[in-house]
């Protein structure tokens, strides 16, 4: 029997465990916990081959130990696993045609839009921070208001709601949720929704959750279900993604002060900041999940029929296949960046990708400008991050704002 690698649920050694990933091939036999057995696929080639893989369905139904009751109700990880029907969970034409309406919806224009916005939120958070303050969290106090504050006026949300939303999806990611509160906090998640969707029925605005009730294909249009699996989908990877890319790259410089310099003096560009962040420490760790509808080879392994399968995109951005010998090192001079694949790949291909871009190309500038010293306040080995399997997620990120 192939020997299983544990994903630790406490997220204590991501940059090691991700390299046991990668060691044990481009398929990997992994158990999430709660003692729940998938495969990972941790090489680069190999997932943009199986992100493409129409063996490979999101359809919760087609899991072996999901239809032999072996999962749980209350599986902390199961909002992830059945989060409810939305483009992330079907295939095919229904996928399509979610995907489409949703296109219709957050258009390029849209986003764009959106920068006018995010520069005066960026602003306005950089104005309460002062260089004089000694240590602060620059997590709590600006990588995790900016993407909230940016996706409430997206969604249409009232801010009055952020703070329980916050708690909400602290529930909702962690490994550490109490089988008691896991379906509750589900529940409670899609009902704020849910309030969103009825209030934007009643007194539509220049939201996104207007626009998706508002679009139509041929006539045809998102259900309300639809509307608010959707909005929770784009809620709960829109700030998460966005939170920790800022506070890795912020980590990234303070940990290479000669590359920092490089950025602040113009000689490269944020925008390569960003994509290596993405691609040496992604946002998001292991997504989950995949099905298989029948055996499917890669390498000399086979998922197979009815097993489930995550993409481990921490292994797979530091792949010395896709990236050469030094893929470990965080370097902002690298051609092969932006090759990575850290919004996905393929059909499912992340559509708020464009968005957390531009949060992130406002943001770190801004932030640089404002505190050219900014540093950490702790050797970046003592940041400890959050127990998320899912997410590379830290609980804090203290700097000085000032040498």
């Amino acid at each position: 029997m192939t020997a299983r690698i544990a994903l630790d649920p406490f997220v204590t050694d991501l940059d090691g465990e991700s390299a046991r990933l990668r060691e044990a091939g481009p398929l990997a036999a992994v158990e999430l916990p709660g003692g729940v057995p998938v495969w990972a696929v941790t090489h680069h080639a190999e997932a943009r081959a199986l992100l493409t893989d129409p063996r490979l369905v999101k359809d919760i139904n087609v899991w072996g130990a999901w239809q032999r009751g072996e999962i749980a109700p209350d599986w902390p990880l199961i909002g992830l696993a059945n989060p409810g029907r939305s483009m992330l969970t079907v295939d095919g034409a229904d996928h399509r045609r979610m995907r489409t309406l949703v296109a219709q919806a957050l258009t390029p224009r849209r986003v764009e839009q959106m920068r006018e916005r995010i520069t005066k939120l960026t602003q306005g958070l950089l104005d309460q921070l002062s260089a004089d303050a000694g240590v602060v969290d620059l997590k709590a106090d600006f990588a995790y208001p900016l993407p909230m504050y940016v996706v409430a006026d997206l969604m249409g949300i009232e801010e009055s709601r952020l703070p329980r939303l916050k708690e909400l999806f602290e529930k909702f990611f962690s490994t550490q949720t109490p089988p008691a509160e896991v379906i509750a906090t589900l529940t409670e998640l899609a009902g704020i929704m849910a309030d969103t969707v009825a209030a934007k029925r009643a007194e539509p605005g220049d939201d996104l959750t207007s626009a998706l009730i508002l679009a139509s294909e041929d006539g045809d249009h998102l259900t309300d279900e639809e509307i608010v699996s959707t909005l929770q989908l784009m809620v709960a990877a829109g700030h998460e993604t966005t939170i920790s890319l800022i506070v890795n790259a912020v980590v990234g410089l303070s940990a290479h002060p000669e590359q920092r310099a490089l950025v602040l003096s113009g000689e490269v560009d944020w925008s390569a900041v960003v994509e290596e962040t993405l691609r040496h420490s992604t946002p998001t760790s292991h997504v989950l999940i995949r099905f298989a509808t029948e055996d499917v080879p890669v390498g000399d392994k086979v998922i197979p029929a009815g097993d489930a399968l995550i993409v481990s995109y921490g292994a797979i951005g530091r792949d010395e296949n896709a990236h050469g010998p030094t893929a470990g090192d965080f370097d902002i001079t690298r051609t092969t960046a932006n090759r990575h694949i850290s919004f996905g790949h393929g059909p499912h291909v992340c559509p708020g990708a464009a968005l957390s871009r531009l949060e992130a190309g406002v943001a770190l500038p801004a932030l640089y400008e404002r505190f050219p010293g900014l540093d950490l306040a702790v050797p970046a080995g003592e940041l400890r991050n959050k127990p998320v399997v899912t997410q590379n997620d830290l609980y804090e990120l203290p700097v000085r704002l000032a040498p």
